[in-house]
């Protein structure tokens, strides 16, 4: 079975020919042939079913994996969020019991130490991932 490039290289230089033919009935039938080979590769060609067009996979198998995988993200997304929203709840206990006592509502040292754990173990992007956290839990200072 020969694919739409296949047949896409082998139909260009009969058209090119065409185009440089002396008679117009030439290229007449170079033009009539090369889209006749592509109308025929179109309609043989598999079409992609809706999993591996979803996932962008090449295979039914690959697709099932990145589905799956996907819907494990999904789940710790689900969590991720769960965990930053009692993060938060924790955190305006913490500042309300700082403001209340007359203190500052934000502590630079603890940020401190929160940007730099998230450096150390995330790397250069852990260090924007908390910063964002710390804003999320405290609002911008």
């Amino acid at each position: 079975m020969t694919t739409t490039a296949e047949n896409t290289r082998t139909a260009a230089p009969a058209a090119i020919a065409a185009e440089h033919a002396q008679t117009p009935s030439a290229a007449v039938a170079a033009a009539a042939t090369t889209a006749a080979a592509t109308t025929a590769t179109a309609a043989t060609a598999p079409s992609p079913s809706p999993s591996t067009d979803k996932t962008g996979a090449r295979t039914d198998e690959a697709a099932e994996l990145i589905a799956g995988a996907r819907d494990r993200i999904d789940a710790l997304d689900d969590r991720i969020i769960g965990l930053i929203q009692e993060r938060m709840a924790v955190s305006a206990v913490i500042q309300e019991a700082r403001i209340t006592s007359g203190g500052r509502r934000v502590n630079l040292s603890r940020e401190m130490e929160v940007l730099g754990r998230y450096r150390q173990e995330l790397g250069k992007p852990g260090t924007a991932l908390a910063m964002t956290l710390l804003e999320l839990c405290r609002g911008r200072i």
